[in-house]
């Protein structure tokens, strides 16, 4: 009897080792067979709209790569994090992401505050991180391991002072509304030192938070101002209450967003009030070529809504990321070092977005667009300024 307990005692041992070791092989077959990338951003909170347009985006190029064969054989599988939009659930993202050691790269972080705030984090740990929509000027300073395939807010900022003194008219009375941000700071600043070279009159600037819902008090004292022209530099969200509240007030002064604004949400907070509304973007499908076109097409086949800026950039940032890997190898420096490679338009990346390159910061040059609002729908405006002023 003892010998025969002994036996079965052992039999299971056998099998039990046996399903373990069968199953740690298993699974270390499937990580051998999956190549995984992070995507960060806002899915939930005050602009979760953004970050449903990063996600579609993602899983859009995703899908493509793995219907051609996946990289380099392998299974594309992106890990979405939520940093909410905000600078404290970023850093946790962050450290998430930096201790998994399967995650190769990250696309992200959207806000500029979430990027800053992952950049010491993903270069401690020796993992990429490419934001396709944080443009804060000091968002790639300082770090290897911290890129973008969009413009900085000096360049954006400089940008919308210049449209609207060549396009809008030279005499412009204007006041600046920004979020007290990272990026509401900074692009105020951009469009503020260009705006006074080229003797735009800016009579008031007022700041406000970004839980803020009520500006009534602000837009009396605006008012009372006369301005010819409203520069909002901030988000979709809170630009959305400013432009229905503004209209409510009778402000009737001209209405310029940055590409914050640049959001479907923007055009249903605001309603009617969004009308004849400016806006900077780093694109716009309409004038992009047969590939942003396709994009355009198999995105609302899938979705039944249309691409936005965001979603565009998201989708040509894996590209890039998956071009590193299948070029310069399966692991976190060989991605950082042939990203860092891509120094020249001779050796730039060519997607839906136009030719990415990156300086030796991370940062990249790329053109910016103007939009404008009609009829309830975000259309290019009829002047563009491409020759990057």
């Amino acid at each position: 009897m003892k010998n025969r307990a002994r036996s079965t005692v052992l039999l299971v041992i056998c099998v039990v080792t046996f399903v373990m070791i069968m199953g740690f092989s298993l699974a270390g077959c499937e990580n051998r067979n999956e190549i995984k990338i992070a995507v960060a951003g806002p899915f939930t909170g005050s602009v979760a709209a953004f970050g449903e347009m990063i996600k579609r985006g993602a899983e859009l190029k995703a899908k493509e790569i793995n219907a051609a064969g996946g990289v380099n054989g392998k299974t594309l599988t992106l890990l979405f994090e939520d940093d909410t939009g905000k600078e404290k659930e970023a850093g946790l993202v962050a450290q998430r992401i930096a201790g998994n050691r399967q995650i190769l790269a990250v696309v992200g972080h959207f806000n500029s505050a979430c990027s800053l705030a992952g950049k010491p984090i993903y270069q401690r740990a020796g993992i990429v991180e490419l934001s396709p929509g944080s443009t804060n000027i000091k968002v790639c300073e300082g770090s290897d391991w911290t890129f973008r395939n969009l413009y900085r807010d000096d360049f954006q900022g400089a940008f919308v002072a210049k449209y609207i003194k060549n396009v809008l008219g030279e005499n412009q009375k204007v006041v600046i509304f920004f979020d007290n941000d990272d990026y509401g700071r900074g692009l105020k600043d951009g469009f503020t030192e260009v705006a006074e070279q080229l003797g735009l009159e800016i009579i008031a600037t007022e700041a406000y938070d970004r839980d803020n819902t009520d500006f009534k008090a602000q837009l009396t004292s605006i008012k009372a101002k006369h301005p010819h022209l409203i520069f909002i530099s901030g988000l979709y969200s809170q630009a959305g209450l400013i432009a229905s509240q503004a209209r409510e007030a009778g402000i009737t002064a001209q209405l310029f967003g940055a590409d914050g604004v640049d959001s479907p949400d923007f055009l249903e907070i605001a309603g009617d009030a969004a009308e004849g509304t400016y806006v900077s973007t780093p694109f716009v499908f309409e004038l992009g070529g047969p590939e942003a076109q396709r994009m355009a097409m198999a995105f609302e086949e899938a979705y039944g809504i249309a691409p936005d800026t965001w979603a565009a950039l998201t989708y040509d940032a894996v590209g890039m990321i998956v071009e590193a890997i299948e070029k310069g190898g399966e692991n976190r420096k060989a991605i950082r070092d042939h990203l860092a490679s891509i120094n020249s338009p001779e050796k730039g990346y060519t997607g839906i977005t136009g030719l990415t390159y990156f300086d030796e910061n991370g940062d990249c040059a790329k053109p910016a667009y103007v939009k404008i609002v009609e009829n309830g729908r975000f259309v290019p405006a009829a002047e563009q300024m491409l020759g990057m002023e």
